[in-house]
């Protein structure tokens, strides 16, 4: 088996096909593993209170919660299972506040509704009129997940080539694919796609037309400086706007004992653009020409796409945003702290792709779609592909 991508996502599917008794290869264009998604995202183990319930999101979030935190207790990879509040601040939030606990239960998540006096005995400085609280959410060190996972394919003997990118594809004379790595041709039985914010390039390399095309988006992080910290004891988050396909800027305490806030969402200039100067104009053309793109800016460019821009610029924009749930935080209590890009896929009519989208073929399995909760359900979506496997073969 070859695997593109060196994500938590290709790393967990190598480590189950060698559990299963495959010979694998693991082909990662950067010099590092979890270089992307995975080294730049929350560091969340989600509870899965979100999804639709039935929904590969739903179920494999649920599930992958318990497996990851399994998985990072048992390989000793530092975690803390330390919930998080979802607070309604205002009396219009609490129809979608009830909403989201009526989800979590049908989805199976610990969580349950509390007055503000309740909340305010786990976050003293929050501001809000209900609240829920969800005790399976947590904190983790994905990167260390990675370690881990690598460390666990090295001894199965699996083949990991680190600046190794993909650059052709074919079917092999044999019936199986070949890839072109610039140095020399690898075979195998069957390619794994899970290439990340360049999923959709691989899978077109490899001869299909996605159903979706990736569009990158930004998500900057502020960081409360350290004689601040105290204004947050785990996680705070906004009832979220269920017209809008992101969570909201919220507040999570980190392992060292950091207090992160956003992300904010802003498209990205590149497909591995973390910073407003990172631009391509190959990528920028892309996304450009796609008419998903326009479709979707015709839903939320104003107000919603002017106002995170604007958020984007502004110090005292964001920390506004932050003094909906902890109005302590001054202008002057957050810095910038970095940033991540979320591989979000879009369909030519402009919607956002809400579930996992993971599309095969002869030979072939390609995980097209994988934001978060993707890094929370990274050991079950690796069972899943490792049974789509079998069917291709």
């Amino acid at each position: 088996m070859i695997v593109i991508g060196g994500g938590i996502i290709g790393l967990a599917v190598a480590a189950e096909l060698s559990t299963r008794g495959s010979a694998v290869t693991v082909l990662e264009k950067e010099n590092r593993w979890a270089a992307h998604q995975t080294g730049h995202n929350s560091g969340v183990v989600h509870a899965g209170l979100y999804y639709k319930p039935g929904s590969f999101k739903a179920r494999m979030s649920v599930e992958g919660n318990r497996s990851i935190v399994r998985f990072a207790k048992d390989n000793g990879v530092a975690v803390d299972v330390c919930g998080k509040l979802v607070v309604a601040t205002s009396e219009s939030e609490l129809p979608a506040l009830g909403v989201l606990a009526e989800r979590a239960e049908a989805n199976g998540v610990p969580a349950r509704l509390i007055g503000k006096e309740e909340a305010r005995e786990y976050e003293p400085e929050v501001s809000c009129v209900r609240a829920l609280r969800v005790e399976s959410t947590g904190v983790i060190d994905f990167p260390g997940v990675c370690s881990a996972l690598v460390s666990r394919l090295t001894e199965a003997g699996a083949s990991l080539r680190l600046g190794t990118p993909a650059l052709g594809i074919r079917t092999g004379a044999n019936g199986g694919v070949e890839v072109a790595t610039g140095s020399e041709v690898l075979k195998a039985d069957v390619l794994v796609n899970c290439a990340g914010l360049h999923s959709d390039r691989v899978a077109r390399l490899a001869g299909l037309t996605p159903r979706a095309r990736i569009v990158p988006f930004r998500g900057e992080y502020f960081e409360l400086k350290p004689h601040r910290r105290h204004l947050v004891r785990g996680l705070i988050y906004p009832v979220p706007d269920p017209t809008l396909p992101f969570l909201g800027v919220h507040l999570t305490r980190m392992l060292d004992g950091s207090v992160h806030a956003g992300p904010n969402a802003v498209l990205a200039l590149r497909r591995e653009g973390y910073r407003w100067r990172d631009v391509s104009a190959s990528d920028l053309a892309e996304v450009a020409l796609f008419p998903g793109t326009w479709r979707l800016a015709g839903k939320y460019a104003f107000p919603v796409g002017y106002e995170e821009i604007r958020r984007s610029l502004s110090v005292s924009r964001f920390a506004a945003s932050l003094r909906r749930l902890v109005p302590a935080v001054g202008d002057d209590d957050i810095v910038r702290h970095g940033s991540g890009v979320r591989a979000q896929a879009m369909s030519p009519d402009g919607s956002l792709v809400d579930d996992f989208l993971i599309e095969t073929a002869p030979r072939q399995v390609h995980v097209l779609n994988a934001p978060s909760p993707a890094a929370t359900s990274a050991l079950e979506i690796a069972k899943y592909v490792a049974g789509a496997v079998t069917t291709v073969r």
